[in-house]
């Protein structure tokens, strides 16, 4: 197959692990995300998400095409639907599309954004991420989410994951995160002692068997931020998370990554 592109025309779509409705969502594309489309079928399209590599399977018709050279000019857009809850765009037929914050607006100028030749309205003032990242921006973007239900798979604010939680966190001020926690695991440079712990470092957590399970953002050497049913704020010590509503620690303490 000739190489193909793609740009999400939908709010949110799902990215699923088999090419099936019932399939489990193991992420979602936000409006503007661009993907390469690796495999087709009928109905479904194998598609690598640009921002982080993500693969998977979803619906061609949530789905524009782009050809490659919109699809490299799409890796310069950085403009996105900031942390509010309303952020909508109109279509030119006068229907609304409401983003969840991270979503891209691509080529966005004047007020209006485009995928391809259809253009769309942006009502609300678009996000751009400050050039060098700061603690005190990353944790209020943070406390931003707090009480979005978590979501496995999800990156929006009617539902998020943990991982999700934090690449969309990072996103906002101009971090680029890979999407899983392991995978996110792998970055950063390692804070050795809890006690040196700033606002903004994350924090990751393994299971029995040693792999990587969950991460959460840390607002101080005591306090993490994460989405565990909900995004919510927990105690943390050199164990792990305690949680005041299961009276237990949740989560055992692997490592903690600095980011900025």
């Amino acid at each position: 197959m000739e190489q193909q592109y793609g740009i999400c025309k939908v709010a949110v779509a799902p990215i699923r692990t088999e090419q099936s409705d019932q399939s489990e969502i193991s992420s979602q594309l936000l409006f503007g995300d661009h993907v390469e489309i690796l495999e087709q079928t009928d109905r479904w399209l194998f598609v690598r998400n640009a921002y982080d590599g993500y693969e998977g399977w979803m619906d061609f018709k949530q789905l524009s095409s782009l050809s490659s050279e919109q699809y490299a000019a799409h890796h310069h857009y950085h403009t996105m639907a900031p942390a509010q809850a309303l952020n909508v765009i109109t279509a030119a037929d006068g229907s609304n599309y409401y983003l969840s914050p991270g979503s891209k607006l691509p080529a966005y100028a004047a007020g209006f954004c485009y995928l391809g030749t259809d253009q769309f309205q942006v009502s609300f003032t678009p996000h751009q991420p400050d050039p060098v990242p700061s603690a005190a921006n990353i944790t209020a973007t943070a406390l931003f989410f707090k009480n979005v239900p978590y979501q496995w798979g999800g990156r929006t604010l009617f539902g998020i994951d943990c991982s999700g939680f934090v690449q969309t966190v990072f996103k906002l001020n101009g971090i680029p995160l890979k999407r899983d926690a392991w995978q996110q695991a792998e970055e950063g440079t390692t804070v050795d002692f809890l006690p040196e712990v700033q606002a903004g470092d994350l924090a990751f957590f393994d299971n029995d068997k040693g792999r990587i399970i969950h991460v959460g953002l840390m607002l101080n050497a005591n306090e993490i931020i994460h989405a565990s049913g909900r995004v919510k704020i927990d105690t943390m010590d050199g164990e792990g998370i305690f949680s005041t509503e299961l009276g237990r620690y949740s989560h055992k303490l692997r490592i903690i990554k600095r980011f900025i």
